[in-house]
C-alpha cells in the first residue's frame, strides 16, 4: 500500500540500491577492458557514480527501455549484471576506464548509450579529476567489437581536438541533433 513501509524489506525505494552504497553483487563484473587496471570499489565507485548520475541527468543520458537515468541501472537489483564499472588506468592516472555492460547481449541501445556516456563525461571533464574517460561496451554484447572501434575513433578525435562536439564530427558522426548524411537509422542522439 502507498505510504506504508514493508516491514521485512531492505528499504522502501523498490528494487533499487541507494546511490551512497556499493553492493558488489548488484554491479557487473569487470570485463576485459578493465582487466589489469585499478577497478573502483566502495567509496571510490560510489563517488564517481554519484557524479555520473548528475552528468547523465544534465546531458539526458537515459535508458529508454526502463525510463530512467542510465546511472540508475547500476542500482537496479533486477539487473545485477548490467551497468557501469570503472577503473583507474594503471599507466596514466589522468585516465579513467568505463565499461558498460548492457542488460542483454542484443541491447539495441548499447551504441547510443555508450556514445552518450562518453560525451557526458568528457564534455564536462571540469567536473571530475580525469582528463579522459575512455568508454567501451562489455564484450558480451554481440556488436561490442564494432561499437568499441567507433568509441576508439571518437576517443582519438577527442584527444586531438579537446572537444566532444568536434570529436564527434572528426570520428565520422554528425553533431548532436543533426542528421547524418546517408543515415538509415534516423537522428543521432541529442547528447
Amino acid at each position: 500500500m502507498a505510504g506504508f513501509s514493508a516491514p521485512f524489506s531492505r528499504r522502501d525505494d523498490g528494487p533499487f540500491d541507494a546511490y551512497d552504497e556499493f553492493v558488489p553483487e548488484h554491479v557487473p563484473s569487470a570485463g576485459a577492458f578493465l582487466e589489469g587496471h585499478e577497478v573502483l570499489r566502495d567509496d571510490a565507485h560510489v563517488a564517481f557514480h554519484r557524479l555520473t548520475r548528475d552528468l547523465f541527468e544534465e546531458r539526458g543520458v537515459y535508458d529508454v527501455t526502463f525510463g530512467y537515468n542510465l546511472a540508475r541501472l547500476n542500482l537496479d537489483r533486477r539487473h545485477p549484471n548490467a551497468g557501469y564499472r570503472y577503473a583507474a588506468d594503471v599507466d596514466d592516472p589522468t585516465v579513467l576506464r568505463a565499461e558498460f555492460t548492457p542488460t542483454t547481449p542484443f541491447c539495441p541501445q548499447s551504441h547510443t548509450l555508450a556514445f552518450g556516456s562518453f560525451r557526458a563525461w568528457n564534455g564536462q571533464s571540469d567536473r571530475h579529476e580525469y582528463d579522459l574517460v575512455r568508454v567501451r561496451v562489455h564484450e558480451m554484447h554481440h556488436r561490442a567489437a564494432g561499437i568499441n572501434d567507433e568509441l576508439a575513433a571518437l576517443e582519438a578525435a577527442y584527444s586531438e581536438t579537446g572537444s566532444v562536439d568536434r570529436a564527434t564530427v572528426d570520428a565520422g558522426r554528425s553533431p548532436p541533433g543533426e542528421r547524418r548524411p546517408g543515415a538509415d537509422r534516423g537522428w543521432d542522439a541529442p547528447f
